[in-house]
């Protein structure tokens, strides 16, 4: 490694802007960054209370000789550049020579470091930036250093610290996101001593990514590889089926460098362009290799932005990149029939009839004659193959799906128009009066909804989605799934107190990024009021334990996904409008849905609802309930006036 040198400040003044340290990630990724290079092939990253009181980086890297390790405390003290020609073709992740500076001012240091092939290595304490004591030291090869107490000495700064549950969340961001960008080493982050993340160094970035995304999301990653002119995309894209809510899932590297670009990310979903879903936004891990004189790395204080010698030519490159794999990769998803779909084309085998033992047969047996008797039973006879059949599926609408909340007035005390009291016979069956009680007869008069001021008829109901409605010299458009969601909508803004919830009997995991988990955990207090329990499942997954009762059980781990989207772009809502915010997405996954079929009864009070209430103009997230027609506007298409 060349030697740390103290940069003269005419160079010092080319560099675009001094390092602060805002966070315990900041710290953590420049010194991370530092390690990598270094050379290290495995690097450990160890936190306490969010990294506020303990955050510790190991590696076995190249060290540093003890002057070096003094040196390097220093500002603009670096071993990446010497001259200001250097600057236009950074080929390291440091080149500044700030970050230790930056960290050792704000904080306790304890250095421990010895170089390869040095019989000693070195150990220094720091506080407030300045060497308290130094001496010599057993050690491997390597650096270790150990930041206690960060911001002690500038409490204006600690205000502005969140949770630790939010800090080590940013924390474990940067390390993923080195792990994805150098799979060739070894990760290893622990977490108030427990390991949230091992990765195995082997230089496999799909087994990095199935390490940090999981299993869901790397089986349905698919390969990227292309050259346009001098530049190289690699990595991993999502089929279109698995798409995300946000850009939170999308990584982009440049000569192994995390950066944010929404000119790559413009690339990539120009690919994806008509074959996604409208918010939807597709899952990405792209690296690109270009010459280090065609990207600026010297344009942002974290370094997390860089800018490119040719735009057009870099946007080509990924655009075509993704769009070959995408056109290579197959068209249709496919049917995969379970087991139980599958054994009606298969012949069955017909099971060995076998006595069941006695009452307490098995509590009086000793393990020796358990084992004798089962080696003794004969095999089953030869499967009989038994023709299969053709399966009848009976073609029903889901009976839970088809319930729309609505207040409901007390049932009449007679159904029937003119019924007859004598002995015709009807279809019912005898045991009517129990489904029929009388009781619920008590309160009409609170439930009953409001007359319109003029008498509508209801024509029908279009593509199982549209109400047609005649009222007076107009026809009525009625989206029922839209009038419906501002129906809840508005019942649940009304209600003070929390809403009610259910249970779950299994608990259900939602795989969330490391920013949408932290949101969500922030947040429980607000959650717990909408009728979500949702705590920490390690790795970015969130354990869903109760959800709103409106809500189906299928529908917990994308309203949940849904709600950590919101969550984390509503960082700077008021309480009330994220609240809002949350309701929105409660209400759309618990109102009916377009192509539903809705009975007359549940029809008409739906559009009595629409027609006698102000307030039911617009769903929650703008569209119209209601279209008008109006006879004269008609009449117009048949150029009758």
């Amino acid at each position: 490694m060349p030697k740390i040198i103290q940069l003269d400040r005419h160079v010092a003044d080319l560099i675009a802007a001094g390092e602060v340290v805002e966070r315990p990630a900041s710290a953590v990724k420049e010194l991370v960054e530092n390690s990598i290079d270094a050379g290290a092939k495995n690097i450990t990253i160890e936190l306490q209370n969010g990294g506020m009181t303990f955050l510790r980086i190991t590696d076995d890297g190249c060290g540093m000789a003890p002057d070096d390790a003094r040196t390097a405390f220093l500002r603009h003290a670096t071993s990446k550049i010497r001259k200001k020609e250097d600057l236009a073709c950074i080929g390291t992740l440091g080149f500044r020579g700030e970050a230790l500076a930056a960290i050792s001012a704000v904080s306790k240091i304890d250095l421990l470091t010895r170089a390869q092939g040095a019989a000693d290595g070195v150990r220094l304490h720091l506080e407030a930036g300045k060497v308290l004591s130094e001496e010599p030291a057993g050690c491997p090869c390597g650096t270790t250093i150990l930041v206690r107490e960060l911001f002690y000495n500038t409490p204006a700064r600690m205000k502005f610290m969140k949770s630790d549950a939010a800090e080590a969340s940013a924390v474990f961001s940067v390390v993923q996101q080195q792990a994805l960008a150098h799979p060739e080493i070894s990760f290893r982050f622990l977490k108030d001593g427990q390991e949230q993340l091992h990765t195995d160094g082997q230089g496999d970035r799909m087994a990095a990514i199935y390490a940090i995304y999981g299993r869901e999301l790397a089986n349905n990653m698919l390969l990227v590889d292309g050259s346009w002119e001098k530049l190289r995309v690699r990595g991993f894209v999502t089929r279109p089926t698995a798409t995300r809510g946000n850009r939170a899932w999308q990584s982009f590297f440049v000569n192994n460098r995390y950066i944010k670009s929404r000119l790559l990310s413009a690339a990539v979903e120009e690919a994806y362009r008509n074959q996604i879903m409208v918010g939807r936004f597709p899952a990405c891990v792209l690296e690109i290799d270009m010459p280090v004189q065609a990207v600026d790395v010297n344009v942002h204080p974290a370094k997390t932005e860089v800018k490119f010698l040719s735009e057009r030519e870099v946007f080509d490159a990924v655009h075509y990149a993704v769009l070959s794999t995408l056109n290579k990769a197959a068209g249709r998803p496919e049917w995969k029939l379970s087991e139980k779909q599958t054994s009606a084309a298969q012949p069955q085998v017909q099971p060995h009839a076998v006595q069941p033992p006695k009452p307490g047969f098995y509590q009086s047996m000793q393990a020796a004659e358990y084992r004798r008797q089962a080696a003794q039973t004969p095999p089953p006879k030869p499967a009989q193959p038994v023709l299969a059949s053709p399966v009848q599926i009976p073609r029903s609408e889901p009976a839970a799906q088809q319930r729309i909340e609505l207040p409901k007035p007390s049932p009449a005390p007679a159904p029937a128009p003119a019924p007859a009291p004598g002995p015709e016979p009807k279809p019912e069956p005898k045991p009517v009066p129990a489904p029929v009680p009388a009781p619920v007869q008590e309160a009409p008069a609170q439930q009953e909804l409001p007359v319109p001021e003029r008498p509508f008829r209801i024509i029908g109901e279009a593509l199982h989605t549209y109400i047609i409605v005649e009222q007076g010299e107009a026809i009525l458009f009625i989206d029922k799934h839209a009038a419906h969601e501002r129906i809840r909508f508005e019942a649940l803004k009304k209600e003070d107190h929390p809403i009610m919830a259910q249970l779950l009997l299994a608990p259900v995991s939602a795989e969330l990024s490391r920013e949408e988990a932290a949101a969500v955990l922030e947040n429980r207090a607000l959650l717990e009021r909408c009728g979500f329990e949702a705590e920490d499942f390690g790795g970015g997954d969130v354990l869903i334990r109760q959800i709103p009762s409106d809500v189906d059980v299928e529908d917990a781990k994308a309203l949940l996904q849904e709600l950590a989207g919101k969550l984390l772009a509503g960082k700077t809502l008021d309480p009330n409008g994220l609240r809002d915010e949350l309701l929105h997405s409660i209400a759309c996954k618990s109102a009916i849905k377009a192509g539903w079929q809705t009975s007359d009864e549940e029809l008409r009070r739906l559009v009595q609802e629409v027609l006698t209430r102000d307030d039911i103009k617009y769903c929650p997230h703008g569209r119209p309930v209601c279209v008008t027609l109006t006879k004269r506007q008609l009449e117009k298409q048949f150029k009758r006036v």
